[in-house]
């Protein structure tokens, strides 16, 4: 429930030198008297001995109260920065819950009541579930930008020129008989004009920003015994993928996350490209082939004299190697050695940063088809040619409120679970 305080461990779980447990709540002062024998003055921290309800001390820690909207959820807010024992916090844990004043936290939930209290937008509570998933500097620029309010600023400003046409065209309509313009056609072409060239732009790029920000496919393709699976190894640093001289040993995609120059590069090693009997083995290359048709770049290895005729047609972006150097003289790279490995890796993060993300900040599918939706609508207004009437007024609202559903507030109930379900119990 919304009007409940909630608790939780906001640091990773196991031993550290501090953990820190958040509150949020209107019984969240009320907890921290109950445990620390008086409430610190708000937003600074103070040092305090904190007992349990049998007056045993539980830890020495640092309190800091949040007061209503002076906090991240918007409520009245504690933070217990307590020695990162895992007896320690779970004593301070099991001391909060005992007090029947607050509940554990759900995942997300803290900064649902953030989003909830008009502490953050929608776009701000995405930024931050991409900020908690970055693992490379260019994802955490990203995500910082949009966490920082500058899509929600650019949505606002497209949402402000809708307004302003569509009250130009009101005016017209609902005030023929005063002084106003007759015919405020052009004023109003050129604002939606304004905003089309804004959303291309947006939307130029959003699909190679969405593969930054969940990770580029890069998929290893060729014959048996070409390498394929020594090769992921190599860039993994490790044993991913099972390396034999049998042919066919690779029958499932296998996978592998590596952050390569700053790119999250989801790294796919196929069953080798033949013809075969095996039943599972067939099924192993059609979901190689399908997974190469689809990938962001594709890496072909061959070891023979010649390239084969692969059932895959190599286009001009694709990275083509001879593979087993230290066996063939000449060869392009061997997994073995790691003859060839830096500048395989230096070609595919080449092609990969190549790869225009465009000056837009919108990413995910459902924002690029809210963009899409409000930029059809204005496109269907403009061709009417004008003047425009009732009905290009009723457009551009629902261009609006595709554009606010960006930022929430109308219809965005559906996707929340999705997003929160992402953020660890703490956050």
């Amino acid at each position: 429930m919304a009007n409940e305080t909630i608790f939780a461990t906001a640091t990773a779980p196991g031993k550290s030198g501090v953990a820190v447990i958040r509150l949020s709540g209107a019984q969240s002062w009320n907890v921290v008297e109950r445990l620390a024998g008086d409430i610190p003055v708000a937003r600074t921290a103070s040092l305090r001995t904190l007992r349990g309800d049998d007056g045993e001390v539980l830890d020495e820690a640092l309190v800091i109260c949040f007061a209503e909207r002076a906090s991240f959820t918007g409520e009245e807010a504690a933070e217990l920065q307590v020695h990162g024992s895992v007896a320690v916090i779970r004593a301070v844990l099991d001391a909060i819950g005992q007090t029947g004043l607050a509940r554990p936290a759900a995942a997300g939930e803290f900064t649902r009541r953030a989003l909830e209290n008009d502490r953050l937008d929608l776009t701000q509570v995405q930024g931050l579930a991409d900020i908690i998933d970055a693992e490379t500097e260019l994802q955490r620029t990203m995500a910082m930008r949009v966490m920082r309010g500058e899509l929600s600023d650019r949505v606002l400003g497209w949402k402000a020129t809708l307004l302003r046409a569509t009250a130009l065209i009101e005016a017209t309509i609902d005030f023929a008989d005063e002084d106003v313009p007759e015919d405020v056609s052009a004023d109003v072409d050129a604002l939606l004009a304004e905003l089309e060239t804004s959303f291309r732009a947006e939307l130029a790029g959003s699909d190679r920003r969405e593969r930054l920000r969940v990770g580029f496919d890069v998929a290893i393709i060729g014959e048996p015994n070409a390498g394929k699976s020594s090769l992921l190894n190599a860039l993994a640093g490790s044993d991913v993928a099972i390396v034999t001289d049998r042919p066919g040993t690779t029958r499932d995609l296998i996978e592998k996350y590596i952050n390569i120059n700053g790119l999250p590069i989801n790294f796919i090693d196929t069953a080798g490209l033949r013809a075969t009997t095996d039943p599972v083995e067939r099924i192993g290359v059609t979901k190689a082939m399908a997974r190469a048709e689809t990938a962001d770049l594709r890496v072909f290895l061959y070891d023979g004299l010649e390239q084969p005729n692969w059932p895959i047609a190599v286009e001009a972006e694709d990275i083509v190697l001879r593979s087993k150097s230290d066996l063939q003289p000449g060869a392009d790279i061997s997994a073995r050695t790691g003859e060839g490995l830096d500048d395989l890796i230096s070609t595919m993060s080449a092609r990969l940063w190549q790869r225009d993300l465009g000056d837009g900040l919108i990413a995910r599918k459902r924002d690029v088809e809210l963009v899409a939706e409000a930029q059809a609508l204005i496109g269907k207004v403009r061709g009417s040619g004008g003047p425009f009437d009732e009905i290009a007024a009723e457009e551009l609202r629902r261009a609006a409120r595709r554009l606010q559903a960006i930022i929430g507030g109308v219809e965005v109930e559906d996707v929340l679970g999705e997003i929160f379900s992402s953020f660890c119990i703490g956050k």
